[in-house]
């Protein structure tokens, strides 16, 4: 993957910013029409236990697709989709100047819910529904954009189409990815019609906001309906496979095992000490793990698992991935197994723009919102848009802090919240 700096100039607001902002008066979006689209696009991949199901480039983000693509065209956008399949919805302005883009994803987890990443991609469509509805037209272009595999669920790494948008992954080695389930990105994008013939990067944008539920509990648990987001952690994901020696769970003393499965249980626990060690924002996770044979009485003679770390300090993250280092090869010596590792996924901590943050906060305030600096723990493909304009994040809170869950949930009021923070947000910068 290539590396590329941050923007690190802000936009500069037109002179008549204010007077646009003015103009608005005390329009506001349609809360029931936002929640109606997201709850239609819900139930395209529903599951019976109420989640979403719309692993990326699927039949059902298919559907979810052809349903965004339907909207953009019923609001009079100009619809075209880029080779890594990222789906952008361009509202002209007065004049022909670089756009100001806001958007998501759609794709979803296996047992997703239905805010995380729809809702930027909806709150944009609904902004753009409230401008035409009012006969209001921006100097600056207006683009919502859809972005290709945002949750890496099925293929890795995350943020992959948002990723090669920015230049900071070839479009070749993209296509070449390879699924959970065997499939090859670039063949799906062919099979479900969404590999598209537009530019890479088909616009350079003046700037980039994306709204998004928290995903966490902080919002919620003070009682603040908007966040001003302003820095966003840095995500080191690896695959470690660990090779031992089967035997008979019975007759093999402990002291002669090559025991693949107690040694990831040993990471497992390594990995929880290391972020009581380290304190502050350092967290772990290990999110999939599955053993061979996998049988009762068979000690493990492979065990496949995934590391997920995670800092809002680069120094301090990489601090954790050498201690990781570090403990994986003494376990190996110790144990008798060998560990090899495959390196999935590596974001840098991102530091979004000041004065779009701040911005963000001044509409959220000139609507009489609470409002608060934030960090967010999730990635998003507005870090990525980052190395190509001047970007910051607006989120709403998700209620005891559930995400990827089907009890993911935002209030009404407060998607719409966002949305109007958004709108506000939008016609500033597109001024």
């Amino acid at each position: 993957m290539t590396a590329l700096a941050p923007t690190a100039a802000a936009p500069a607001l037109a002179p008549h910013a204010d007077t646009a902002l003015a103009a608005l008066g005390g329009l506001r979006i349609n809360g029931a029409r936002l929640l109606q689209r997201l709850n239609e696009l819900a139930a395209i991949g529903a599951t019976p236990e109420g989640a979403c199901c719309r692993l990326a480039l699927t039949d059902d983000d298919r559907a979810g697709r052809e349903r965004v693509i339907g909207w953009m065209r019923e609001l009079g956008l100009q619809v075209q989709i880029d080779p890594i399949g990222n789906l952008f919805g361009l509202r002209p302005g007065t004049d022909d100047l670089p756009p100001v883009m806001t958007g998501s994803h759609i794709d979803t987890v296996r047992t997703g819910g239905r805010y995380d990443g729809c809702l930027g991609v909806i709150g944009g469509l609904e902004v753009v529904h409230t401008l035409n509805d009012a006969g209001i037209r921006t100097r600056r272009p207006l683009v919502v954009a859809a972005f290709t595999n945002e949750e890496g669920a099925r293929f890795a790494p995350d943020m992959l189409g948002s990723l090669v948008y920015a230049g900071g992954l070839p479009l070749a080695e993209a296509l070449d990815r390879i699924a959970i389930d065997g499939a090859r990105l670039g063949d799906e994008l062919v099979r479900i019609g969404q590999a598209g013939s537009a530019p890479l990067p088909l616009y350079r944008p003046h700037a980039y906001v994306e709204l998004h539920i928290e995903q966490g509990p902080v919002l919620d648990a003070e009682g603040i309906t908007i966040g001003a987001v302003e820095n966003l952690q840095g995500i080191s994901w690896q695959e470690l496979t660990l090779t031992g020696q089967s035997n008979h769970a019975g007759t093999t003393p402990m002291r002669l095992r090559h025991d693949a499965g107690y040694a990831a249980a040993a990471i497992g626990h390594f990995l929880r000490g290391l972020t009581k060690e380290m304190g502050g924002n350092q967290v772990a996770t290990v999110g999939a793990l599955t053993l061979h044979p996998n049988l009762i009485n068979v000690i493990p003679a492979r065990a496949v698992m995934t590391v997920d770390l995670r800092n809002t300090d680069e120094t301090r993250l990489q601090q954790a991935e050498q201690a990781l280092n570090a403990f994986l090869a003494t376990l190996a010596k110790e144990e008798g197994v060998t560990i090899t590792s495959r390196r999935l996924a590596r974001f840098e901590p991102v530091v979004f723009d000041a004065g779009v943050a701040a911005l963000i906060a001044r509409q959220a305030q000139a609507l009489g919102h609470s409002c608060r600096p934030m960090t967010s723990g999730a990635g998003h493909d507005a870090q990525m848009l980052a190395r190509l304009c001047p970007t910051a994040m607006v989120f709403v809170p998700s209620v005891k802090g559930i995400s990827h869950n089907p009890a993911e949930h935002t209030a009404p009021e407060h998607l719409a919240a966002g949305a109007d923070v958004l709108l506000r947000t939008l016609v500033a910068l597109g001024a």
